[in-house]
C-alpha cells in the first residue's frame, strides 16, 4: 500500500478520536469539565485552517480537514449544549 494511501486513511481516522469525547459528554449529560473557550478555539482554528488544504491540492490534507471540521463541529455543539448540565 503506498504511503499516500496510508496517510490519507490516517488523516481521515485521526479526527474520529473525537467521537469518544462526544459520547462521554452525551452519556454524562454534562460538559462542565471541558472549557468552552477551548472548544470554540480549536473549532475556529480548524475552520480557518481548512481552506489552505483545498488551495494546496493535497488529498491527505483535504481528507483530514473535511473529517476534522465535521467532528470538531460535533464536539463544539455537544460541549455548548451540555455545558453545566443543561
Amino acid at each position: 500500500m503506498p504511503w499516500a494511501t496510508i496517510g490519507l486513511w490516517a488523516g481521515i481516522m485521526l479526527p474520529l478520536w473525537d467521537i469518544p469525547l462526544i459520547v462521554r459528554v452525551i452519556r454524562r449529560k454534562s460538559s462542565s469539565d471541558i472549557s468552552q473557550v477551548w472548544a470554540w478555539g480549536i473549532w475556529l482554528s480548524s475552520v480557518l485552517m481548512a481552506p489552505s488544504a483545498f488551495v494546496a491540492n493535497n488529498t491527505i490534507a483535504i481528507g483530514f480537514n473535511i473529517v476534522n471540521v465535521i467532528t470538531l463541529t460535533a464536539v463544539l455543539i455537544v460541549v455548548v449544549k451540555y455545558h453545566q448540565g443543561k
